[in-house]
């Protein structure tokens, strides 16, 4: 196995990133670069997939795959049970890291930055566009906890479904959006022998400062 392991490279020739082709400030980047996973990346692969990465009390790191849900100038939003491992977590640190990984394209971005909650507004525009079962999921799941097996977890989406029959859930108070508002983003593009390219965005006084860094 572990020489299997060491055997498993794959050589990146796809494209290359220089300061020519980007932009005094990360956002257009990015937005180029996930318009083009949208057009390129395949299933199983999810274009506005990313690791979450957050931090807890004890300064021990956490992570998982969400969805990217939005995009502006102020930031990226995410939506999630507030009560959740991660929502805990972000309550005690308010910052987080997000990775973007497109294997088609080679690249991957990195983005840090200060995470704060949506206004509940903002939550419950997003929440009544979803589908039912992901609606009523959101009542139903005491997301992080620990639960005896599926079969209750079913009991509770059950008991859920019931509760809100004929009439449309609104959004639980549990439950809503949070925005990284960035500080640093860094894209990455694979390029041959792993001398990758990356060009990194650093906010500094209100102003981007664009850099080069070594693979």
């Amino acid at each position: 196995m572990t020489q299997a392991l060491a055997d498993m490279r794959r050589s990146y020739t796809r494209d290359g990133l220089d300061e020519a082709q980007a932009p005094s400030e990360p956002f257009a980047l990015f937005r180029q670069w996930f318009a083009d996973a949208v057009d390129t990346e395949q299933a199983p692969v999810e274009a506005n997939a990313m690791t979450l990465a957050t931090v807890d009390a004890d300064g021990r790191p956490h992570c998982r795959v969400l969805l990217l849900k939005g995009l502006d100038e102020q930031g990226f939003t995410f939506f999630s049970n507030y009560d959740s491992a991660k929502g805990q977590q972000l309550a005690e640190r308010p910052f987080a890291a997000m990775t973007f990984f497109w294997p088609t394209l080679e690249r991957q971005v990195r983005i840090e930055g200060r995470v704060s909650k949506v206004s509940a507004a903002e939550s419950d525009a997003y929440y009544q566009v979803r589908p039912l079962g992901s609606r009523l999921g959101a009542w139903a799941s005491p997301q992080s906890q620990v639960i005896a097996d599926r079969g209750e977890l079913e009991a509770l989406l059950q008991a859920t479904e019931q509760r809100f029959s004929g009439t449309e859930p609104q959004c639980p108070e549990h439950w809503g959006g949070y925005r990284l508002v960035a500080d640093r983003i860094e894209f990455w593009q694979g390029r041959p022998s792993r001398l990758h390219d990356r060009l990194n965005y650093r906010l500094d006084a209100g102003s981007w400062i664009r850099e080069r860094l070594a693979p």
